[in-house]
């Protein structure tokens, strides 16, 4: 599965030309280097998202599509976020 497709049905980004954009733009990493948006996601992956100055890592549990939107969690584990202060 692509990583800008992977982005969405995740639910880590809302929409896939929004995943698009920030893929191109050097914003995600995949495994420790830049991803561009076509990047094929396998199981074991460590995305890391830059969310303005908050970095989120997850790694990926699964890549096939979820049947709704409730087990769309179950695709990644979250390994490093930010505390909210």
């Amino acid at each position: 599965m692509r990583l800008d497709k992977y982005l969405k049905v995740s639910r880590l980004i809302k929409r896939r030309t929004l995943a698009n954009e920030v893929a191109d733009a050097g914003r995600v990493l995949v495994n420790d280097k830049p991803a561009k948006a076509s990047y094929a996601v396998k199981v074991g992956d460590v995305i890391e998202i830059t969310f303005g100055n908050r970095p989120v890592k997850v790694r990926v549990l699964a890549v096939e599509e979820p049947k709704g939107k409730d087990v769309a969690r179950e695709l990644f584990e979250v390994i490093e976020q930010p505390s909210q202060s």
